[in-house]
């Protein structure tokens, strides 16, 4: 570790609902932050997009104020660095304009393409046997059949926006269009890149496109950004953006990496098979891994990251944080005649203090938290959330806890194939986003997944602090080996052996509903063509 005086980065946490600019030491101490909400923008069959301008201002607006509010020294602030949504995908022009919104992580539009291409006989799990084995040696995954990656977006736009991917330059990951706004710089990192599905990670530490999967699939290799390690400084930041920002005009602009690689290294969990769990908009729980593997049944493979020689398992559920602003605003607080006004400020708190006063269990209620289909451990996008189990005597208490309760058994579903994956039982887990800011979410988790949660300090700043060790990193002021021993915890939470019975039982009749309910939804809810 490299001592110096105080230096900051600019840490960029672009999440689905907004940007926050932080400014986090070198050493992740987190100075001040300021946020800029973003919306989404939802559509027929499946789409989900956001104005790429949109992102844009905010992070202007957002690094503005906090540059304004004067918490470090202006030329203490030595780089920027970005933490992204993985698989949200922009189609710019050779002068680097988005040419329309961007296809976000959240839609399914391209799942009609994907299939068409990857399916046939012989089918596993949907995919043509010969297809697929043509990815899983080289990528340790292929395109999934839910159409969310960043190739299926690509493949929307060349079906169904002809005109759009005529004129496009590069398609871009989210992270790599806002560092082409700081820089000017047309590049993607090692990770960001993953899901389309076109790169050869054999060799972690040599990272190549391969030409054969690229004309599998039908694209322009043209259009693909070149790589770089998210250590690698892609350039210097442009003068009027510095200027409009705050900082100074030689401050660096570091590659980053996607949110998933940012919250592991921000949970500060980045020796080998130590596990995170992040509770966000979405979710996941994952480890780092020293080799490559996939698991084609669950969605569970293994990904590169910013730490040289490492692999990450990846896998990701849909929606988690994101049922509870769904309890608050589509039923708690619809805004129709029976719920006049806007939910308080602190709605989330006073939910917390709700579900503190139920038992474990929700008296039997059991919530599925699949609103927009389900990536792991199942791929399927049909599949929809509700509530079960429902009595005479069922209160708006117990929906709320059972909705705490019914994201951990999804967790706990994923976790059980994540550890068999990894080869070991993950304990204890480190928790981070904004979900990890309750303690009795925490305390939820501890009991149905029953492991040891280390809640980390300042949990919703994980992706900001993983982007400043990355640029800290790059800049040489320390290593990744030095990272445990720069994170704190808030709280641990043990396991309550008095509630394992009750969460086991629950838990077998969590995964029964599915196994039982599949049919129905792909009935209800097959994709139009």
């Amino acid at each position: 570790m490299q001592h110096s005086a105080n230096k900051y980065i600019l840490a960029i946490d672009h999440g689905t609902s907004g940007v926050k600019a932080s400014l986090v030491s070198v050493y992740g101490k987190v100075i001040s932050s300021e946020y800029e909400r973003t919306p989404i923008y939802y559509l027929p069959r499946g789409g989900a997009e956001q104005d790429p301008a949109e992102w844009w201002h905010a992070l202007v607006t957002a690094s503005k104020r906090l540059m304004q509010k004067s918490a470090v020294p202006k030329h203490d602030v030595i780089a920027v660095c970005v933490s992204s949504t993985f698989s949200s995908t922009v189609a710019v022009d050779k002068g680097g304009a988005h040419l329309m919104n961007s296809i976000t992580w959240m839609d399914s539009r391209g799942a009609p393409y994907v299939r068409n291409l990857m399916g046939g006989f012989p089918s596993v799990e949907g995919y043509n046997l010969f297809r697929i084995l043509r990815w899983i040696p080289k990528t340790a995954g292929g395109p999934t059949l839910s159409g969310k990656d960043d190739i299926a977006h690509v493949l929307l736009i060349m079906h169904e926006y002809p005109e759009i991917y005529a004129k496009t330059r590069m398609f871009l990951p989210s992270k790599d269009y806002l560092n082409l706004r700081l820089t000017g710089e047309f590049a993607a990192s090692y990770d960001s890149i993953q899901l389309f599905w076109v790169t050869d990670i054999r060799d972690v530490g040599n990272i190549r496109y391969d030409e054969s999967l690229i004309r599998l699939l039908g694209i322009d290799r043209g259009k693909l950004p070149p790589l770089k390690k998210s250590t690698d400084i892609l350039g210097t930041i442009l003068p009027g953006v510095a200027d409009e920002i705050g900082v100074s005009r030689d401050v660096r602009v570091i590659m980053g990496s996607p949110d998933h690689q940012c919250a592991c290294i921000g949970s500060g969990a980045v020796r080998d098979f130590e596990g995170h769990i992040y509770i966000g908009t979405s979710s996941w729980v994952q480890c780092v891994i020293p080799f490559k593997k996939t698991d084609v049944f669950h969605s569970i493979a293994s990904f590169p990251t910013a730490i040289p020689g490492k692999y990450q398992s990846v896998n990701e559920q849909d929606i988690a944080g994101g049922c509870l602003q769904f309890l608050v605003e589509n039923i708690l607080y619809h805004g129709n005649v029976l719920s006049k006004g806007a939910p308080p400020e602190n709605i989330y708190e006073i939910l917390d203090e709700i579900a503190a006063g139920i038992p474990a269990g929700s008296h039997g209620t059991i919530f599925t938290p699949w609103l927009n289909g389900e990536r792991t451990p199942v791929d399927d996008i049909t599949v929809r959330g509700g509530f079960f189990n429902l009595s005479k005597t069922t209160t708006r208490d117990d929906m709320v806890r059972a909705v705490l309760e019914g994201v951990a058994f999804n967790t706990r579903w994923s976790l059980g194939y994540v550890e068999k994956f990894v080869g070991r039982r993950m304990d204890p887990l480190n928790m981070v986003g904004g979900g990890a800011k309750s303690d009795v979410w925490c305390r939820i988790f501890a009991d149905v997944l029953d492991r040891t949660i280390r809640q980390v300090k300042d949990p919703m700043q994980a992706n900001a602090r993983g982007a400043a060790f990355i640029a800290a990193v790059g800049l040489g002021f320390i290593t990744f080996d030095d990272i445990p021993n720069l994170i704190e915890f808030n709280n641990t939470f043990s396991p309550d052996p008095a509630h394992r019975s009750r969460y086991d039982e629950l838990f077998r009749e969590f995964l029964a509903i599915y196994k039982n309910n599949r049919a129905m939804y792909r009935r209800l809810n097959r994709l139009q063509s």
